[in-house]
């Protein structure tokens, strides 16, 4: 394969980018209803408890997913999660309007869970069918794509909420699952179906032997877990200022369906117009450097003059540059990898990672308000700020090497 972008290549691109464009659309129906439901059961203090629970769920379905992989491959793997993903958020509708309280935490896991497990799936396709000159090209667009959906659903979110209700939300997420996981099956047909090397074994469902002594696989482990420090403490900011803003439950789900809607079209912009050129034109060194600073400003706006415009806003950027410029940016650093790295340990990194910090980082501040009673609204973006400046030196560790660098900075059309 060469840097040159085929038709099949573009092809490829516009089958999986149509798939995460329903997918995500359908993500945002069930994201925004399912908070807002479990805020109605159990009510804001008690979302960090939930959050916690995220990580279990999340490594049960790798697990099972790894399980699936063996089996079938990657193809078979994603349809089938995918159908089981939107016949497990059906049933959770089913138990919701039956007046089960508990159901709404599960639904809340369920969403957590289902959408990175799917998401990573893409983009281990992708990492495995573009060399990192193409992705360069190609990612910010794939994501562009499927911001439409995530926009779309965003608006309906906003739209609907309040004239159907929050629960009826959740057979549209349940629906869209269906052709995401046809289109998915497409970009395989164009792309074909990725195989591991003749001579590669996988460790485990989870291959997590290769992270010994795997330099690379330990730094995005921990950068995630940075990120997501970041992104757990704005949310639970943002969140808890809104409840206390909108305490009807509908009015709450449409003002979140908006407010994404909105921060999902500063995702779109970002992702075909600044992302391919940043991408293009500067190092990968100066692009990840560049975007934990950008946070540790906002945070420190947050931490100075709280208000819903202030944690939205901080909220707004993290979830933008995270959406566009930071994952394109990161997905070019796994392209080299093998097969068990792209499809298992990208799992462990992507998906378990980001929702075990999210998790732990909930648990914390859950037992520290238990210990210490209600916390100062400023805990929240200081700690953001403090996991940013950790995120800023390990991208600067894990972009170091300079031979490393040169040769994804070089890798071209």
């Amino acid at each position: 394969m060469t840097n040159a972008i085929s038709a099949r290549t573009v092809a490829t691109a516009l089958a999986i980018g149509a798939a995460a464009m329903f997918l995500l659309c359908g993500y945002e129906f069930v994201r925004s209803a399912s908070t807002s439901l479990y805020l109605e059961a159990y009510g804001s203090n008690r979302l960090a408890f939930v959050m916690f629970a995220v990580p279990f769920g999340t490594f049960a379905m790798l697990y099972v997913y790894g399980c699936i992989l063996s089996w079938v491959g990657p193809r078979r793997a994603l349809f089938i999660t995918s159908i089981l993903s939107g016949l497990g958020i059906a049933a959770c509708y089913a138990a919701i309007r039956a007046g089960s309280h508990f159901a709404t935490a599960i639904l809340y896991v369920l969403r957590e869970a289902y959408i990175v497990l799917l998401v990573e799936q893409y983009w281990s396709f992708i990492n495995s069918t573009l060399r990192s000159g193409q992705a360069r090209w190609l990612n910010g667009p794939i994501c562009g794509i499927a911001s439409l959906g995530a926009i779309s659903g965003g608006f309906l979110v906003g739209g609907l909420a309040q004239k159907v209700g929050s629960e009826q939300l959740l057979l549209f997420a349940a629906a869209s699952l269906v052709p995401a996981g046809l289109l998915a099956a497409f970009a395989f047909r164009f792309g074909g179906e990725p195989r591991p090397a003749e001579t590669e074994t996988h460790g485990g469902q989870l291959a997590l032997r290769l992270f010994f002594g795997n330099r690379i696989l330990i730094f995005l482990f921990l950068l995630i877990v940075c990120t997501q420090a970041v992104s757990t403490v704005l949310d639970l900011r943002f969140n808890g200022i809104l409840a206390q803003a909108m305490p009807a439950k509908d009015a709450r789900t449409a003002f979140s369906g908006n407010f994404f809607g909105v921060l999902n079209i500063a995702a779109f912009l970002m992702q075909f117009v600044a992302t391919p050129l940043l991408l293009r034109f500067c190092s990968l060194r100066h692009v990840h450097t560049a975007i934990p600073l950008v946070h540790i400003c906002a945070c420190a706006l947050l931490a100075a003059h709280p208000s819903l415009f202030t944690s939205g806003l901080a909220f707004l950027l993290f979830k933008t540059l995270d959406y566009s410029l930071f994952r394109a940016g990161k997905e070019v650093l796994y392209i080299p990898l093998s097969f068990d790295a792209r499809y298992r340990a990208k799992q462990v990194i992507d998906a378990f990672g980001y929702r075990a910090s999210k998790g732990a980082m909930s648990g914390l501040l859950a037992g520290a308000g238990k210990v210490f009673g209600r916390l100062p609204g400023a805990t929240y973006p200081i700690i953001a700020m403090a996991s940013a400046v950790a995120w800023l030196f390990l991208v600067l560790g894990l972009t170091r090497n300079p031979a490393q660098t040169a040769a994804h900075d070089k890798d071209i059309p």
